[in-house]
């Protein structure tokens, strides 16, 4: 088998430019069985190890497909870059918060979701400022800025947060008490918190820009989300996305990707020194920044899978009907209908269907 990283470079990529994306495929004679002879899956902390302990290889080995290569999508440097990574056919199965996944479904991108994880928690998305400054809770940020990418968990938690502490987070449509600077780099988050440009953040803080943060004592959590909230119970979940035309094609690659995952995870949790020791090397972060992403609450890698594609339904409509009524400046224009929402949610891979992992 093949290992080889490779970084995705991108200058710029806007909710419009999604609406063109289309994945490159195979020719359009393959058939539903065809075997597909290489496969490009994310590098994520789960599959450097699936890697190194041969649990990808075993499961794709068993449909024929003999090459695997991991690609960095460059979701955590830049956000929405595992998009423009479909667009190149750079990836076959891209990871996104369901949120950002319904938002490029919604702007054209002709994916479907084929797992989605449970409800999320309190800790997935902080909001984040530095320890010394003066502010102690999100009630503090009044007159203030908070940044982070706008089409994310950055964006989607804190504006729950804020708007129920009663200091809603501003939109282009709607005036809040806290603005909101939409900054797609995580590094130039980071700096843009350190500078003191922006008051807080909000983010994973499991991701290594995050991570190194927390680790050396910089910030602290001063908000979190409402344990039975919209973020925690819908748009807060992890999803897995694929173009219809390949998944039609070659539905047991995808199952054979989360067969892995799981079998992955398992042995993750039995062996999080190893793992973490894999993590470090094959993404070439510090050991304990790789042990944290392992371990932090809000790693989102490690969550296990919805069951229910009902369920999956359900959080995108409740999601969407939240955000819009509280000023989302995206959804209104570019959210999908019930009838597509039902069509994006491939009930194949969930309990019941033909491809699950569940059954």
């Amino acid at each position: 088998m093949k290992l080889s990283v490779s970084q995705a470079l991108v200058r710029s990529i806007s909710g419009v430019a999604f609406a063109a994306l289309a994945l490159g495929m195979p020719a359009p004679s393959a058939r539903a069985d065809d075997v597909l002879q290489s496969i490009n899956l994310p590098i994520e902390p789960w599959t450097t190890v699936a890697m190194a302990k041969g649990f990808l290889q075993e499961e794709y080995d068993k449909i024929g497909t003999h090459e695997i290569k991991l690609l960095n999508p460059g979701t955590a440097e830049l956000s929405g870059a595992e998009a423009a990574m479909l667009d190149r056919g750079g990836l076959a199965i891209a990871q996104r918060m369901i949120y950002p996944a319904t938002v490029h479904r919604a702007n054209g991108l002709d994916a479907v979701l084929v797992w989605v994880s449970v409800p999320s928690d309190e800790f997935r998305t902080p909001v984040l400022a530095l320890k010394d400054s003066p502010y102690q809770s999100v009630k503090d940020l009044a007159g203030q800025s908070l940044g982070s990418p706008r089409v994310g968990c950055g964006w989607t938690s804190p504006k729950e947060i804020l708007d129920e502490a009663g200091v809603p987070l501003s939109t282009r449509t709607h005036q809040g008490l806290v603005s909101h600077e939409s900054i797609e780099s995580s590094g130039a988050v980071n700096s843009a918190l350190l500078s003191g440009r922006i008051a807080a953040t909000a983010t994973h803080t499991a991701i290594p820009s995050a991570a190194a943060l927390m680790l050396t004592g910089q910030v602290k959590v001063i908000g979190r989300s409402p344990k039975d909230g919209v973020y925690v119970d819908a748009a807060g979940r992890v999803s897995y996305f694929v173009m219809r035309e390949f998944v039609d094609k070659y539905p047991l690659a995808v199952k054979a990707f989360l067969i892995a995952r799981d079998r992955t995870d398992a042995w993750i949790a039995q062996h999080v020194d190893e793992a973490s020791e894999i993590v470090a090397r094959d993404t070439r972060v510090p050991l304990d920044i790789a042990k944290y992403e392992i371990t932090d609450p809000s790693s989102f890698d490690f969550m296990d899978g919805e069951h229910s594609a009902d369920a999956v339904v359900s959080a995108i409509e409740r999601f969407q009907a939240y955000y819009i009524d509280h000023g989302d400046d995206i959804l209104p224009d570019h959210h999908l209908t019930d009838g597509q929402v039902q069509t994006f949610v491939d009930r194949r891979f969930f309990a019941g269907g033909q491809y699950s992992v569940y059954n």
